[in-house]
């Protein structure tokens, strides 16, 4: 399972590479420091007061645990969305840059496989060690939230970065795990409890619903700092 994850996602992300020469300058300006910043004052005999606004601070509940079949499952179900929505948003992102890079560079199909075969074996490298500790659940997760998206399927995406047979072998192991790279997501059917926590996330309400249920603040995910 370990390697299909990383055959599925390394062709969204094999491309981010290409952009970091040109975001060089940009970035060394936000490590190195932040723009100048103003702040009001006033002054009160010998004191100077300054004054600013503070982001408001957030109280979670926690919520009383609860038991039984169904709590299980959505415990779980939170859990694993945690771990894996973040690469998810990640190849939303990539994938725009991919279709803007093979459109402007116009590679021919023998150079665009030689880029992509030696863009994916360091991606390899980069992915491979968190995408192992994904279990096979988390792993079937991913697949589907890349689906929503990219706005395409697992087995679509292998297809037009890889090739067709390439795309029908990793969907015979997908059979043998129980998945199918084929399946569209469905937000409104099979997957309208996934829909649900990624609406919250996008409304700021997911940290929230972590805590209630854990009692503590989502897991920091283990993502290489390029691609954060």
């Amino acid at each position: 399972m370990t390697r299909l994850l990383i055959h599925i996602t390394c062709p969204i992300l094999l491309f981010c590479l290409c952009t970091a020469a040109g975001a060089g300058s940009l970035s060394s300006y936000q490590d190195n420091g932040q723009p100048a910043r103003y702040m009001q004052y006033i002054i009160d005999g010998k004191d100077t007061i300054y004054i600013d606004d503070l982001p408001a601070a957030r109280v979670y509940e926690k919520l009383p645990r609860q038991k039984g079949r169904e709590w299980r499952k959505y415990y779980r179900l939170v859990h694993n969305f945690s771990k894996v929505y973040p690469y998810a948003l990640v190849a939303r992102e990539l994938v725009a840059e991919v279709d803007s890079t093979i459109a402007a560079d116009g590679l021919k199909r023998g150079k665009r496989d030689r880029y992509i075969n030696e863009m994916q074996k360091e991606l390899f490298n980069v992915f491979e060690k968190p995408l192992k500790n994904l279990t096979i659940s988390q792993g079937a997760m991913l697949m589907r939230l890349i689906d929503r998206e990219v706005g395409k399927s697992s087995y679509n995406i292998i297809k037009d970065y890889k090739n067709g047979m390439a795309a029908g072998f990793w969907q015979g192991v997908a059979k043998l795990f129980g998945s199918d790279l084929k399946k569209p997501y469905d937000p409104d059917g099979e997957d309208r409890p996934v829909e649900e926590l990624v609406e919250k996330w996008e409304n700021g309400e997911f940290e929230g619903l972590y805590y209630s249920l854990f009692w503590k603040l989502p897991p920091e995910i283990e993502m290489p700092s390029k691609y954060r």
